[in-house]
């Protein structure tokens, strides 16, 4: 079997587009996972590759000179007085860069707006020759497998996906069996990472682990194996923030390690959905 992994933006978020292209390309990783649409978050530096062109084409270069490609951009976030306009740079950007798809959450409990906006940016992002792919998250508006399923049937969008990341499974409570009934065609790509077996009752501790103690894949808690041979054989890309690891194996070391273990782990455990 063989795996494709990607090299996420929030795994050395504090990186440019061509920082975090050099350590993947380095590393050995198939792609790499930007961050266009900034989110204001504790660490994250803005790399606008559309207003910035001299730093465009130094990517394009490193892409073209290394065979490296763009996976995904994110975040195209549906909250509360959003302007889907407003994705359409990073959503050219990733045209652009010969990228695919764009990654989305859901950040209000207004169903009827956000399933309206989330129309909307498929409709946006498919005149762009991209898929939105919709992450649930715990602390979020969709934060769990049914509601994301629901999302995804209403808008019944043909470039509408799911992406599922194995830190949020595992902390919704979501099983397998209702993983493995998701059509196949609605898979495009999926976080790894690992996390403790035990769910932090306290949602300042499970915020603290998602964006920056997550575990190497294998050595945490979680049965991800499980989880990916419930959906098809898809890019998989690496998002395991954690601080303690950069500061202790810097970024390329983390980032080295972090697909070392996943590509060790995947390569014995993993067969996929048929």
């Amino acid at each position: 079997m063989t795996f494709e992994y990607s090299l996420a933006q929030l795994t050395v978020l504090e990186t440019s587009p061509v920082e975090i292209a050099k350590i993947a390309a380095e590393c050995g990783y198939d792609y790499v996972s930007l961050r266009q649409i900034y989110m204001g978050v504790k660490g994250e530096k803005i790399y606008d590759l559309r207003k910035d062109k001299k730093l465009m084409q130094e990517l394009k270069g490193i892409l073209k000179n290394t065979g490296l490609k763009v996976l995904d951009i994110e975040l195209a976030r549906i909250f509360d007085g959003v302007n889907i306009k407003d994705y359409e740079p990073a959503m050219e950007t990733c045209r652009e860069l010969g990228g695919k798809h764009i990654l989305s959450s859901i950040w209000t409990d207004n169903k009827d707006f956000y399933t309206e906006e989330f129309a909307k940016l498929c409709d946006l992002a498919k005149s762009n020759g991209l898929t939105v792919d919709v992450e649930y998250v715990p602390i979020a508006g969709v934060n769990n497998l049914k509601q994301t399923v629901e999302l995804l049937n209403d808008v019944n969008r043909d470039n509408a996906g799911i992406m599922l990341d194995m830190h949020h499974i595992h902390r919704a409570g979501d099983n397998t069996e209702d993983i493995a009934k998701i059509p196949k065609e609605w898979f495009h790509f999926a976080h790894l990472c690992d996390a403790s077996k035990e769910i932090p009752k306290e949602k300042e501790e499970m915020i603290r682990i998602m964006r920056e103690a997550r575990d190497y894949v294998g050595d945490g808690g979680i049965d991800i194996a499980s989880i990916l041979n419930s959906m098809p054989i898809v890019p998989y890309s690496i998002e395991l923030p954690n601080s303690a690891y950069i500061k202790e194996y810097g970024l390329k070391g983390h980032a080295q390690n972090c697909l070392d273990k996943a590509k060790a782990y995947c390569d014995k455990f993993v067969k996929g959905r048929e």
